[in-house]
Order: C-alpha cells, then sequence, then structure tokens
C-alpha cells in the first residue's frame, strides 16, 4: 500500500468506496496515476471538470485571482461574483443569484426561498414542497428530507419534515399529492443519481403549467444537468419551461467549489439582509474559474456536447450487454443486461477507463472538451471489456 493510501486509511473518515488508484495529475481529458499510468476520464470528477485538466485560461484566471484578493467575505463587494451573476442572469434570463458553495447548499437556499416566498404572501402554514420519487438533491438533512430514495432516509432521524414525494411522470400521482399548503414542486430534469433516467416532456410542462395555474414555485435542480452537460446551458432549455428558480453548480467551478441559485422576477427580493447567508459564497477565486466556463458555453460548444452524446449513445447500443442507454448530451446511463455495473467500472480502470455507476448503470459524465479520439478510445476499451463477460 502506498503512503498516499495509508494515510487516508488512517487519518481520512471512511465515507467513500474509493478506487485502489492515487490520481497524481491530468490534462484535458486525460488523468494519471502515482505510476504515471494513463486513464481517459469518462467522470470529469462526477460531472464538475466540464473544460477538463488544466485549462490555460482557467488556470491563468484562478492564480491571478488567487494572488490579488482570495476571500474577503460578503460584507463587502468585490468584482468576480457580479461579473458571473451578470453573465448567468443575462445568459437565462433570470433576474437575480444567490451564491452558495455546492449543490446540496444551493438546494438548501432554493427551499429557503420557496418557504420564505409563501409564508410572507399565505402564512406559515404553506411550507410544503413536493419532489419525484428517485430524486437525488443532496446530502443535508433537509436536502436528505428533498431526496426521493427511502434509503437516504435511514440513521439520521429526525428528517426535516414537508416533503411529499409523488412519483416521477405520473401526473396524476401529482396532482393528488398538491394540496393547499405546497409552496414549490422541486424535480430533476435528470434524475442522475437515481440511474440517469430524463423525465417526459409532456408531464414536466404540465406539472409547469399546475404551477403556473396555482402559485406554486417551480424548482429545477440543475446541479449536474446544468453547464452545457445536456447541450444547452440548462436542461429546462430543452423542455420548453421557465422555471421560477433554478440551482446550479458542479461545472460551473470546473473543479473549485460554487454553487448559485438563480430566481425569476417573482422571487428576486424574497431573500432580504439576515434571511440567508455563507461565509464562501461568491468566493473570488471560484468566482474567477466560473468566469472563465461561462465564456466558454456557446452554441458550438452546445452542438458538439449532443454529437459526442449520440455517439456514445450509438456505439454503447453496438455493445454486448447493452440492453439500453439512457441520458442527454454527456450525461449517458448504459442500462447492462444484469451484469453489475460496478464490476464492469472497475475492469475499465484496469483497461485505462475511468468510468461511473448509477443504481445498476454504468455512468459516462466526460469533460466537454473530450476529443473525438479519446471517446473512440473509451468506447473500444469499454467494448473489449463487455466481451470479456
Amino acid at each position: 500500500m502506498s503512503q498516499i493510501k495509508a494515510n487516508d486509511n488512517a487519518y481520512i473518515a471512511h465515507t467513500y468506496g474509493r478506487f485502489d488508484i492515487v490520481l497524481t495529475h491530468g490534462s484535458g481529458a486525460l488523468l494519471y496515476d502515482e505510476n504515471e499510468k494513463e486513464y481517459i476520464d469518462m467522470t470529469a470528477g462526477i460531472g464538475v471538470n466540464c473544460l477538463g485538466f488544466g485549462n490555460e485560461e482557467w488556470v491563468k484566471a484562478v492564480c491571478e485571482q488567487a494572488t490579488s484578493l482570495q476571500h474577503v467575505s460578503n460584507l463587502y463587494y468585490s468584482k468576480p461574483d457580479t461579473q458571473v451573476a451578470e453573465k448567468l442572469c443575462n445568459m437565462t434570463h433570470f433576474s437575480k443569484m444567490f451564491f452558495a458553495n455546492s449543490g446540496a447548499e444551493a438546494n438548501e437556499g432554493a427551499i429557503k426561498v420557496a418557504r420564505k416566498y409563501a409564508s410572507d404572501k399565505y402564512g406559515q402554514k404553506n411550507y410544503e414542497i413536493l419532489t419525484l420519487v428517485n430524486s437525488f438533491h443532496g446530502r443535508t438533512i433537509t436536502t436528505l428530507s428533498a431526496t426521493g430514495q427511502d434509503h437516504f432516509h435511514q440513521h439520521f432521524d429526525p428528517f426535516t419534515p414537508g416533503f411529499v414525494h409523488a412519483n416521477a411522470n405520473d401526473i396524476e400521482d401529482v396532482k393528488s399529492k398538491i394540496n393547499k399548503n405546497t409552496c414549490a414542486i422541486m424535480m430533476e430534469l435528470i434524475q442522475g443519481e437515481g440511474g440517469v433516467l430524463p423525465l417526459d416532456q409532456d408531464f414536466v410542462k404540465e406539472v409547469a403549467e399546475i404551477c403556473q395555474q396555482n402559485d406554486i414555485l417551480l424548482i429545477i435542480d440543475e446541479v449536474q444537468t446544468g453547464i452545457g452537460r445536456c447541450g444547452s446551458l440548462y436542461a429546462y432549455e430543452q423542455f420548453d419551461i421557465q422555471p421560477d428558480i433554478v440551482t446550479t453548480a458542479k461545472g460551473l467551478g470546473n473543479g473549485l467549489p460554487i454553487g448559485g441559485v438563480l430566481l425569476n422576477d417573482k422571487v428576486k427580493d424574497v431573500f432580504g439582509p439576515g434571511d440567508h447567508g455563507t461565509t464562501f459564497g461568491g468566493n473570488p477565486v471560484a468566482c474567477a474559474g466560473a468566469n472563465v466556463v461561462l465564456s466558454h458555453m456557446n452554441q458550438e460548444l452546445f452542438d458538439e456536447v449532443k454529437r459526442k452524446g449520440e455517439y456514445i449513445k450509438k456505439r454503447a447500443l453496438q455493445m454486448p450487454h447493452v440492453i439500453g442507454v439512457n441520458g442527454l448530451g454527456l450525461m449517458r446511463g448504459i442500462v447492462l443486461d444484469g451484469i453489475s455495473a460496478i464490476d464492469v467500472v472497475r475492469a475499465c480502470i484496469d483497461s485505462g477507463l475511468l468510468l461511473l455507476t448509477a443504481k445498476d448503470k454504468v455512468r459516462m459524465l466526460p469533460p466537454l472538451i473530450i476529443t473525438d479520439e479519446q471517446l473512440e478510445k473509451a468506447c473500444d476499451i469499454l467494448e473489449e471489456v463487455l466481451k470479456a463477460w
């Protein structure tokens, strides 16, 4: 065992099932371990490193910001966060943004906005939020309560009350669980941790209409689907809806912790001074990197993401043991015919390919800048591993 692994086992809480490799550096969509073995990265740090490793523009912006102003808190004004907020609001037509440090924190912020909006307008009984079965919204006590998977609702009681779960793509179940105390409906348009399962477009549009007709806020969790991952800046753009609140994180930072809550006109002024806050939200270094990420978000990139995603789908459907491919763009879940996804992932590591799982599926979330040659080689490795089963 290497000293790094030994120290990890000795000093870091054992909350992760780590794979048996120590990664030391990367370039583009390639990673290298302590023995200089090369891996094609189809994980992007679980959908985070959208520009890959070592993007020169991003590195320069982050380093320059770190040498001038690394942190000052939200008691003062600084430039990088205002730039990110302005860019995102202009790109999405939202009105304001609250900065957080992660997807879970962004979802916590969205929940607080929804509950305060309803409390201010209708009274404190209007606090119930409807989410979907099989959803995943984070690992804090409240976002675990919002998550619609029973196996997460263990060991940490009492969970935050006020969440009701309806079946995805079942509009009648949604209608049956809405009541006079419902203040918001919160959804992932592709259930990532739940198995890379896209929602039906008609279902999403019906939910949006119900929300609009009943002054129920529509919250779309774009933590994993956002920042170009699905072939548009945010996935909701492909579902023909305009949410009240969108949460964002992961790819926005390209490796540095950042999250955000985008607010439309209806809710832009719900938060006042003291209603919410976070020490590191809008951190100048993270925002300097996010500004570079947003400068790369354009139609040319989105078209490339869609094209590469279709290549993955076409190739995977020709492989042995593959019976389906879910997802959009470069967020893909490969359905297998009963063989173990985690065993496939382990075998691919041995062959120089890093993949993820999502329940019983092999999941692909590569950097958006992955080359055609790297993508072809990654699919070749996966195919050879599956042929050997």
